[in-house]
């Protein structure tokens, strides 16, 4: 028995009694034409029920199908979230038979284990990515489809003081290495630490004073362990032309290598990112300063170019953003300084 109806959200729901487990199959379609042709071919093929799919087999089915459109580093972002709180917890369970109670359960558990919410969001878009899947492959009835996913929250980048940068500019201009230039490079240009890793000397222009970036370098996991990739840069539009400012030149003059040479380590064998971290780590220590992370430097990057005045479009296509509202919302920080002196600014009428 089948049974056709309009739904509030304009779409067209069919249900069609399955004999051979006894329970409702959903269909979905703009049309109930569409519909009526998914119920005949669910009729004609072999039933969903008899496919028996799991949570488990359908991530797989589905990664394999989107790995064409999926960058390498992502792939294996997806099969780490998969492998470490998915499947563990839904794997062996039938899609069809998923729960909005059971999701809602998952998502408690892992924010009351200390997960962020942003993090429990990405997991949980995964999860619902594979079930929107499993409904255009299996026409399914996906449980989850409704779930809310939590609240993100905006995590606050710690960030060196005015007085605190000073101190490190001249550090880094007092103990000059490729590894105070790399940090030299990021502060006065907004680098991504991948980005700089990256970077080789032929992807320096000293007379036209520009970096071209157009490499990331990351470590992913893969099976049996981790490997290094180098790969294009996070979006299209990462892929830039930075002007290197004249307080960069000097020091890019004296460590100058072999083009094919990457910059960090004036080698063939690139540094990665996690060891660059560490080395600054160790100059922050040694600078008598707090630990912060590196990507830190990027946003001190854009909140100075801000209180300077550079127009944000400009400031946007320097960092590699597809738009300004990621540089303002996201890299543009305020500070209680900065606000006292512009409320100082405000004065009653002579």
């Amino acid at each position: 028995m089948e049974n056709i109806y309009l739904r509030r959200d304009g779409r067209y729901e069919g249900r069609l009694t399955d004999k051979s487990c006894h329970k409702l199959r959903y269909f979905y379609g703009r049309t109930a034409e569409e519909v009526k042709a998914k119920i005949k071919s669910f009729k004609e093929n072999q039933s969903y029920s008899e496919v028996g799919l799991t949570v488990k087999n359908l991530f797989w089915e589905w990664l394999e199908a989107s790995k064409f459109r999926l960058k390498e580093s992502t792939v294996s972002n997806y099969i780490g979230k998969a492998e470490t709180h998915i499947l563990p917890a839904f794997g062996n369970i039938k899609a069809d038979e998923l729960t909005s109670e059971q999701l809602h359960k998952f998502i408690s558990d892992k924010l009351k284990g200390g997960l962020s919410s942003n993090y429990v969001a990405d997991i949980v878009i995964l999860l619902k990515s594979v079930m929107k899947f499993a409904v255009n492959r299996y026409n399914i009835h996906n449980r989850i489809a409704e779930v809310v996913l939590p609240k993100r929250k905006r995590v606050e980048v710690n960030l060196l003081s005015k007085s605190q940068q000073t101190r490190l500019q001249k550090y880094l201009n007092a103990n000059q290495n490729l590894t105070s230039l790399g940090i030299a490079l990021s502060l006065f240009t907004g680098l991504r630490i991948g980005e700089l890793c990256a970077l080789k000397w032929s992807d320096i222009d000293l007379n036209r004073k520009t970096i071209t970036v157009s490499k990331t370098i990351q470590r992913i996991r893969v099976t049996g362990g981790t490997k290094l990739i180098i790969t294009e840069p996070k979006s299209n539009s990462s892929v830039r032309e930075i002007p290197i400012p004249d307080c960069i030149i000097q020091m890019l003059k004296k460590f100058s290598a072999n083009k094919d040479f990457y910059l960090l380590s004036s080698s063939p064998k690139p540094i990665e990112p996690r060891v660059m971290q560490y080395r600054f780590q160790k100059v922050l220590k040694k600078a008598n300063l707090p630990s912060i992370h590196f990507h830190a430097l990027r946003h001190m990057f854009a909140t100075n170019c801000v209180e300077m005045g550079f127009d944000v479009k400009s400031l946007s296509e320097i960092l590699g953003h597809s738009g300004v509202e990621i540089t303002l919302n996201r890299y543009v920080h305020s500070s209680m300084e900065r606000k006292q002196k512009f409320m100082k600014r405000l004065t009653f009428a002579a």
